[in-house]
Formats: C-alpha cells, structure tokens, sequence
C-alpha cells in the first residue's frame, strides 16, 4: 500500500465520510430531499443510539433523514467509504485507469463489487452541464476511430471498421478538454453533423483530416482546415493538425488494450468517460491526483447506478 493510503481518510470511515461531506457540501450540508440548507433547521444526529446511522442527518423542514451518500452513487452501497475513496484515487492516479481486478485485489473485496464500483465512479465523472466549444472562434479538433477488443495478432482478425464500435471525439484547442462520443451502428456524416452541431459554436474553426464525414458539416463553421493524412500531412501549410485528438486515442488505446483489454460496447461510452475526465483534469492543466479524485466525486450527487433497472 502507497504512502498516499496511509492518510486518515483512507483508513477511518469517520474521516472518509466527513472527507466527502467536504466534497459534496463545502458550504455546509444540503437536505437531498427538499433542498433545505439552513443549518438551523438541519441537526446532525448525535448521541450513542445504536438505530443512528453514522453521518446521519435530520431535517425539520421535510421531516427527512439523510446521510452523504443520499442520492447520489453510493446510495445503499455496503462499501465503506474508505474504500469507495481508495477506489476513486486509484481510478484517478494513472492515465491508462487500472483494472478491476486490481481494485479486487487491493482492497480485498469481490470482483464483482470492484467491477460495479468502478462503473459508478466512471458515471461520477460524467460531466451533466459541459460548455460549448471553440468560444471565440477558436480551434476544435474532430476525428474518429475505431475499436475492437481482439488484437490484431489474434486469428480471425478482420481488417477494416465495419465490425468494430465507432468514437467520435472533439478537442478544444484553447481549454486542452476533450470530449467523446461512442456512435451507435457506425459513424455517417449526419451523426458526425449532430455532434458538432450540439457541441462546438459555429464560429470555431474546425480541424479535421480529409474524410468526407466533415465536408458538408464544415462549411457551417467559421473556418474548416483539414490534413491530408493519406498523404502523410500532420501539419497543414498554414499549421493546423490533429495531433492532439490523435494523442487522446493513443492513451485510450493503450488503456483499454494493456488495462482493462475487453469492454463490450454496451459499457463503451462510460470507458470514454472515464478516459475523458482524467484527460480534463490531468497533471498538464495543473490538477493534482488529489484534486482529481475530489473533483470526480463531486459528480455522484444526482446520479444512480443499480445492478438491474428499476421496474
């Protein structure tokens, strides 16, 4: 175990809790239920009675008991939170993510439970409000790719994209974010339109490569520069490229071949998610590993994530 697991809110659940409460309510706690945030008429329930859950919270205005994980996606889990936080910092302290056998091993629960953990922390890291981007005609670099579970080494390799789940991601130069999309049933010109449209103003300049999934899209933005990569150009004559989309699917890549190495595509777009949000918040835009496993559990307020769906 790291030295960084020998901080008290890695090892006392008290701590892990009021850790999170921090996160969640810096301003002082919140009624899930009703929205009441008076501390007078929010009372912390204290004494020694074995029927009051630990954190627990009672709110005059609803009438409602609540602790720190109410509504969010540690609603009713058995995990403690030493290990929800443990689980979330190693999620956080490598780009290429770590494995949930690995999560298994290091913290002594099931694999199954590690498994499941790991989707409800990747859908804490799903940002609910992102911004437009290429605010004040700035560049967005857009390409796609293409993934495939089996190596190329494996028999029964096929070649071509036809066969394997199609991405979709947009960089914004000027904020260094990415954002991606996992295409359902292949990328066209009009999915690839929808996207941009719904995510990059129109004054931006577009930067793509020459596929024709950008042509007509193109012309609706203030400018659209393209590389002609069949002919091996990275860089247009007047300095634009993709180089940086094309540097976010090579972490994805290597992450998801040496790391996690299968994801069925139904579980895709939290992958991307997850991969996503650490690049948002990596050390090159000055977010510690600290800072970053703060800020994704931010995002479990709102958000719920069961084995089966509600009937």
């Amino acid at each position: 175990m790291t030295a960084v697991f020998q901080d008290p809110m890695f090892q006392d659940e008290d701590k892990a809790r009021e850790a999170l409460e921090a996160v969640r309510w810096p301003d002082g706690a919140i009624c899930p239920h009703c929205g009441s945030s008076d501390p007078d008429k929010l009372a912390k329930m204290g004494g020694t009675k074995k029927s009051h859950r630990p954190g627990l919270y009672y709110c005059n205005d609803c009438k409602g008991q609540f602790t720190v994980t109410v509504g969010t996606v540690f609603e009713r889990s058995k995990v403690p939170l030493t290990k929800w936080w443990m689980a979330a910092h190693m999620m956080n302290s490598g780009k290429n993510g770590v494995s949930a056998h690995e999560i298994h091993r290091a913290l002594g629960v099931t694999y199954k439970t590690a498994w499941f953990m790991m989707h409800r922390l990747r859908e804490a890291m799903i940002d609910s409000k992102p911004a437009p981007m290429g605010e004040n005609g700035g560049n967005v670099q857009a390409d796609e790719t293409y993934h495939l579970n089996t190596s190329k080494r494996a028999k029964g390799y096929k070649k071509g994209h036809s066969h394997k789940a199609s991405i979709v991601a947009l960089v914004d130069e000027n904020t260094g974010t990415v954002r991606t999309f996992h295409v359902q049933k292949g990328v066209t010109a009009d999915k690839v339109r929808d996207i941009l449209f719904t995510n990059v103003i129109r004054k931006a300049t577009l930067v793509t490569d020459e596929s024709a999934l950008y042509t007509y899209t193109g012309k609706a933005y203030g400018d659209h520069q393209t590389m002609n990569h069949t002919g091996r150009e990275y860089v247009n004559k007047l300095g634009f490229t993709t180089n940086n989309v094309e540097n976010f699917f090579g972490v994805f890549k290597r992450g998801m071949r040496g790391t996690y190495t299968f994801c069925g595509e139904q579980h895709l777009q939290r992958y991307l998610t997850e991969f996503q949000f650490r690049y948002n918040n990596r050390s090159g835009l000055g977010v510690t590993d600290g800072e970053r496993t703060a800020k994704a559990l931010k995002g479990i307020e709102g958000k719920r994530l069961t084995y089966r769906p509600a009937h």
